[in-house]
Parts: C-alpha cells; structure tokens; sequence
C-alpha cells in the first residue's frame, strides 16, 4: 500500500440500524422501514392505529375484522382492544352500519337471499341481533324480485321449454343458483318455475301447469 493509500481516509461503515418491526401497516410518523432514532422499539399504539387507519381507507371493517388483522401483526391483544375501542367510540368502526351498508350493497349487486346475508354477516362477527336489523331492510317482496330478475337473466335464449327433459335441466340449474343465493328451496323452486312458465306460455299469457 503507498503512501497515499495509506493517508487516504477511510469510508463510514453502511450497516444500517434495525428497521421497525411492523413494517406493513405504519401510517403515521416515520416509514416502518426506515431506521428508528435511538434504534427503540416503535409503540405499539401507534402502530395499531396505523393499521386500522389503513384498513378502514380500504373498505370499511366490522370490529371482528380489524381484531383479526392487528392479531396477524402481533399487535398485543390488551392494546387491540383498547385501540379499537377507542375508534368504536368516534363511530370509525360500527357493525351496525357496516351490517345495513353490506346488507344494501350486496343484495343490489349479488341478488342474495336473507339467508345467504346472514352467513355472510356471521363471518364478519356482526352479532345475530344486528345482523337481523340490518336485514330488515330487505323485505320478501324485494328478495322475490331480485330472484326473479336473476332467473330471467341466466335463462339462456332459445331454451325449449316446451320440452319437458329440457325444462327439468333448466329448471334444476336455476333453482340450483338460486339456493346458493340463500333462497329456500321451495321458494327457489317456485319462482323459477313461474318465469319458465310466463316463458313457455303462448303470448306469456297461457302458463304451462307447474310442477316441482
């Protein structure tokens, strides 16, 4: 090595410090991924507020929901509970809204039945009691128009129902996509077979006989 290597001064190290540990989901204060100040851990407060705060600007969460994902990022469950009380009491996070808006939306866009609603709702930790207040919204004559708008969709042009092979297949096929729907099976059955009845009918007006 020459002299002049030798003087030359030498380069600080690059090892960084230790990045925070939920790196995911931080919101606020510094980048997650970034080094921390005094290498502390990050508070764990925070960092559970960041989650929900990102979760909910995502699509709204029920209380089961957010739970779930703070317990995915090993937030402690005391800190949890504390967090989302904290939002439940700004109203940030209501299963009860959540259960009428879900109960709105997915009734319009997916023509599920009460039954399917209510599975639905179960699975997201909405209560029994709230689900059916959210549920009473949606009455039996709009479950009955929303079946019959999804049967006259998924009838294919052209189908024969004039015979009788043809009409069975059909027949099964439809009330089959209606009870996973969450229609009952009699009501499903019912109602398939009176639109393939004002189908079959000449001018719509003369229905063939029903049969189950």
């Amino acid at each position: 090595m020459t002299s002049a290597e030798r003087a030359r001064p030498r380069r600080a190290g690059t090892g960084g410090r230790r990045a925070a540990s939920y790196s995911n989901d931080f919101q606020d204060g510094p980048d997650p991924g970034s080094p921390v100040e005094g290498d502390a851990e990050p508070d764990p407060v925070s960092v559970a507020k960041a989650i929900v705060y990102r979760q909910l600007a995502a699509s709204a969460k029920t209380r089961l929901q957010l739970a779930r994902k703070l317990a995915e990022r090993n937030i402690p469950e005391d800190v949890a509970e504390a967090v989302l009380d904290k939002f439940q009491e700004a109203r940030l996070v209501d299963d009860a809204e959540f259960a009428d808006m879900w109960v709105r939306s997915r009734a319009q866009s997916r023509k599920l039945a009460k039954g399917a609603l209510r599975r639905e709702l179960a699975e997201k930790g909405v209560s029994g009691e709230t689900a059916a207040a959210a549920l009473e919204q949606l009455s039996g004559a709009d479950e009955e128009a929303a079946a019959r708008a999804l049967v006259e969709r998924k009838l294919r042009p052209g189908t024969d129902l004039g015979d009788r092979a043809e009409r069975d297949k059909v027949t099964r096929r439809l009330a089959s996509m209606l009870a996973r729907k969450g229609y009952q099976p009699s009501q499903a059955f019912r109602i398939v077979s009176e639109v393939l009845d004002a189908h079959a009918a000449p001018d719509n007006d003369q229905p063939l006989n029903r049969y189950p």
